[in-house]
């Protein structure tokens, strides 16, 4: 099908969803399913769940993929600002009763949390299980069930198991009266579909100048041209009911930047959040049901809370904190992400390029901890759900509660990819490396402005160890090319590690293949090896043990056993046969003219590089250069 008439099939399957019927036909599809009924709490935490949950293992964090699909490196805030939140206010508990304000550092997800939810909710009110009925022709999309008598709600109750919180608004007051003669049973009602765009069940409220910005944009306003038609202000038919909390009712209402806001706009939102109604124009309450989510920075919170006058609104608040991402491989995740969206897709980024300004930018946002064993980089690799010798899981729990406010400051993401695309355009390039990019990113640190003298100079030692970190990866980045060029010294040298340990274990002597002398193991060759990832001499004998056993494990399971069958082992060859070829590589990587022999291996290696780890040509070639010079320093 073309896009025509994907789009023509999409309007017949919303047409197929509409529904209106009467009130009394209404109760009979509660009935049958009560959960139409939910609230908007209710609603944004089914919506969430609806969408599957990955129990954490061990203690670990939840993962909703609601959320995870979208942001990377917020599991511990988000599954908090579910559970202690949505999951809560669902439950009817008080806290539905409080504003939700996400408080974090620039671009670090607070309004791409909202967006989701607006989306989501969006998307839901088309599902079976997010189906939203309204009073028909209620400028409001108000709950039908408001239509029911206070003094039959208990009744209503032990039928239906349904609460039924809210006053019909004036409006409906009017109508029931009016259109339908006071016949609640006969009131249309109509199923809706949320839309930010038709302003229905979501809003949105941004501040503007004080003086200039009107109450109506919240709460509606008079129809001066149906005064001389109605005959008062006071009638529910002169007035508009198009403010944004009257257009989230039964949704979302979205206050951006809500403590820049006018005191008169926020005094509205203390009535809303704790009794669920709000004052419009010449009448009584108007009851509405929806979630009201702000967003600031750390800053402005700190104003506001400091201000005496802010205690009443401020109790009527739930913060929860954004802070940065701090896990390398979740950075690196949203840097691909913000580069996919743009139009630098052609471009060529090296393998590694990325994870290094990761490096650098969460190292930004990392705080030095009390524990004298643990600097920045170590803690870093903990973050990162790597192993790091002498440290447990239990470990990475303490440092993330050492503070409270870790990642609420230091490099956002949008100035990474801001110096990434200066890169790109500055060397007019098709393909950028780690270098070019932490180049760029010192540069950058001298003309932002935001940015003090201290941390500048903070920043820039960042830059040299994420350079450092990156000259480790390159140099086994070429490893690795090197050795598989080198396949047969690699299977070789295993073979002859194998041979020494099998007769170090069981006690053996082995034979020399041309002389045909007994000899001892070769102490010094197993040594060579072992030390390369680090065994000690009190842990060889346990190591050996350790091969030995894998060796009879794979026999019995008729597989041979390789180097790659053990990772560690395999580690400790690649590194043992790099040593004994540095003297190749600096050779090969740095002569300006290679003779024939090298230039066959440069060719391999740059082939392996390309086929298997993920560069071009071009950038192939700047990685051998540049580890041929780190060689000859």
């Amino acid at each position: 099908m073309d896009i025509l008439e994907k789009m023509q099939m999409h309007r017949n399957d919303q047409e197929l969803l509409k529904w209106e019927g009467t009130f009394k036909e209404y109760l009979e599809i509660l009935k049958k399913r009560p959960e139409i009924a939910q609230t908007a709490h209710s609603r944004v935490y089914n919506m969430i769940r609806n969408q599957g949950v990955e129990e954490g293992k061990d203690g670990d964090v939840k993962r909703y993929p609601f959320f995870s699909k979208h942001l990377f490196g917020l599991e511990d805030s988000i599954e908090k600002l579910v559970e202690e939140y949505f999951h809560s206010a669902a439950k009817r508990l008080d806290v539905r009763k409080r504003i939700l304000l996400l408080m974090g550092p620039v671009s670090g997800g607070k309004s791409t949390i909202v967006n989701l939810l607006k989306r989501g909710l969006e998307d839901y009110s088309y599902t079976d299980e997010g189906a939203v009925y309204a009073i028909k022709g209620c400028p409001m999309q108000e709950d039908p069930l408001h239509l029911i008598p206070y003094h039959l709600r208990d009744e209503f109750y032990e039928e239906y198991g349904i609460r039924v919180e809210g006053a019909l608004s004036p409006l409906n007051t009017m109508r029931l009266e009016e259109e339908y003669g006071g016949r609640i049973e006969d009131v249309m009602v109509e199923r809706i579909f949320f839309s930010e765009d038709r302003r229905t069940g979501i809003g949105t409220f941004s501040p503007s100048d004080p003086k200039s910005q009107d109450i109506a944009d919240l709460t509606g306003s008079i129809d001066f041209s149906t005064i001389a038609e109605f005959g008062s202000e006071s009638d529910p038919r002169a007035y508009r009911f198009d403010g944004e909390l009257n257009k989230a009712n039964r949704g979302l209402m979205e206050f951006q930047e809500m403590l820049k806001s006018d005191e008169k706009f926020l005094w509205h939102l203390l009535s809303l959040s704790q009794e669920g109604n709000f004052k419009a124009g010449r009448f009584a309450l108007i009851s509405a049901d929806e979630m009201i989510v702000a967003h600031t920075n750390e800053a402005e919170y700190r104003s506001f809370i400091n201000n005496k006058k802010n205690e009443a609104l401020q109790s009527r608040i739930i913060v929860m904190n954004v802070p940065y991402n701090l896990k390398v491989t979740e950075e690196e995740r949203i840097y691909e992400k913000m580069i996919a969206e743009s139009d630098m897709k052609h471009v060529h980024i090296a393998p590694h390029a990325l994870r290094t300004a990761a490096i650098f930018s969460v190292l930004t946002r990392l705080k030095e901890s009390q524990n004298q064993g643990i600097d920045l980089m170590k803690k870093l690799h903990l973050y990162d759900g790597e192993i790091v010798e002498g440290f447990k899981d239990q470990d990475v729990k303490d440092l993330k509660s050492e503070y409270q406010d870790e990642g609420m400051s230091g490099i956002d993401p949008r100035y990474v990819i801001n110096r990434i695309s200066s890169a790109i355009i500055r060397k007019d390039a098709t393909s950028i490396n780690a270098l070019d990019v932490l180049r760029s990113l010192k540069e950058g640190l001298d003309q932002h402005a935001s940015i003090s003298k201290e941390d500048r100079e903070r920043y820039k030692d960042f830059i040299a160890v994420a350079r450092r970190e990156y000259d480790e990866i390159a140099k086994k980045e070429v490893q690795k090319a090197f050795v598989y060029s080198y396949e047969e010294q690699a299977k070789t040298l295993v073979n002859n590690y194998l041979d020494n340990v099998e007769a170090y274990c069981n006690n053996h002597t082995i034979y020399d293949p041309i002389t045909g002398d007994e000899l001892s193991a070769d102490e010094k060759l197993m040594r060579s090896i072992e030390e390369q990832i680090g065994i000690s001499e009190n842990a060889k004998k346990a190591f050996r043990e350790e091969i030995l056993i894998r060796i009879s494990a794979y026999a019995r399971k008729g597989h041979r056993f390789d180097y790659n069958s053990h990772e560690r082992l395999r580690e400790a060859i690649q590194k043992k046969l790099f040593a004994d070829l540095k003297d190749v590589v600096k050779i090969t990587t740095s002569v300006q003219t290679p003779d024939e022999d090298q230039l066959k291996k440069i060719n391999e290696v740059i082939a392996r590089l390309v086929d298997e780890h993920g560069y071009n040509t071009h950038s192939a070639n700047d990685l051998l250069k540049y580890v041929g010079s780190l060689l000859n320093r």
